[in-house]
């Protein structure tokens, strides 16, 4: 295992097309719910401990070694708003794209095959991740990351908020980011006695009413 493989994976010039999602945050900048640090923080808490857990734990069992198509099935039952569906398959074609170059193998080729359109983000990075010579929680760490990278830069550009400030943020939510990459990773060990149920399930409604909102929006900064 080369631990520096993470370092590449979640580093955000990592060509798997990210910078161009905003997770949320051009919607609740817009409607006022994201206006400076601190309810960027706020924001960025909420995500990590909803959308955040649910791909940690996706990732995580793709890089168990899970059956990948079994998990991208769960990850549609726990994505119920067809906005995200899409934004998480089109991801995850881009990260599929970036990883058979990067980490070619077997395993994401068979996946490429099977969900020519893209399968979901959080389980192609997760067995990115193993491709790579990583473990499961390295896989959790990286997408329970960008869960939250993605809105703090986002917010950057939308509010012009100070990139220090920003990043102070990520920095405050690092020990929420450590415990949400232990508990995905602690559900993907189960997957193999106990089944899919296991893996968390934790709903993010005022995301998902925006995803759909925002993908109604004429003019936009961000794709999502």
């Amino acid at each position: 295992m080369s631990r520096a493989a993470l370092l590449v994976l979640a580093d955000g010039r990592f060509p798997a097309g990210g910078h161009a999602h905003s997770g949320g945050a051009e919607p609740a900048v817009t409607a006022g719910r994201i206006k400076d640090a601190v309810t960027l923080e706020r924001f960025c808490r909420g995500r990590l401990h909803t959308a955040g857990l649910v791909a940690a734990g996706l990732a995580a069992a793709a890089a168990a070694g899970c059956d990948p198509l079994l998990l991208d099935d769960a990850a549609d039952a726990r994505t119920p708003v067809p906005a995200l569906r899409q934004v998480a398959r089109r991801l995850g074609r881009q990260m599929m794209r970036a990883a058979r170059a990067t980490w070619p193998s077997a395993a994401l080729d068979a996946l490429a095959a099977a969900r020519p359109r893209g399968a979901h983000q959080p389980v192609v990075l997760g067995l990115a991740a193993r491709s790579a010579g990583l473990d499961p929680l390295d896989a959790a760490y990286a997408v329970a990351y960008e869960n939250i990278s993605g809105p703090a830069t986002a917010a950057v550009r939308l509010l012009s908020l100070d990139p220090f400030d920003a990043t102070a943020v990520l920095a405050r939510l690092a020990a929420e980011l450590e415990q949400v990459a232990e508990q995905g990773t602690e559900a993907a060990r189960r997957v193999a006695t106990e089944g899919g149920d296991v893996l968390p399930a934790a709903s993010a409604p005022m995301l998902d009413i925006t995803a759909e909102q925002h993908a109604a929006w004429p003019v936009r900064l961000f794709a999502s």
